[in-house]
């Protein structure tokens, strides 16, 4: 998982995406306005098509866990299980 941030970091530098722009859109489904109310603050949402291969609902869990932990994102506990459906419906692993 830490690669997959890299390779998304890396990508985002690249392509010159700034926190809080976003270029890329997402589904709309209940739970896409936390998503980019919380992950577009720090990153692109390229990073959500990028890990979608690898994740399903439990590895979203712990990526935003990871995100709020590891990297001190300011994602409410309570928008973290939200969030984390909305990534398992919208663009989890099948």
């Amino acid at each position: 998982m830490r690669r997959s941030f890299l390779v998304a970091a890396a990508l985002a530098l690249a392509f010159g995406a700034h926190a809080g722009e976003e270029k890329v859109r997402i589904k709309e489904d209940t739970g896409a306005d936390k998503v980019r109310q919380n992950c577009n603050a720090c990153h692109s949402l390229d990073y959500i098509r990028l890990n979608s291969p690898f994740l399903d609902e439990k590895g979203w869990e712990a990526a935003v866990n990871k995100m709020i932990k590891g990297y001190g994102a300011q994602i409410p506990q309570a928008d973290v299980k939200p969030i984390a459906e909305y990534l398992g419906r919208n663009y989890g692993k099948r």
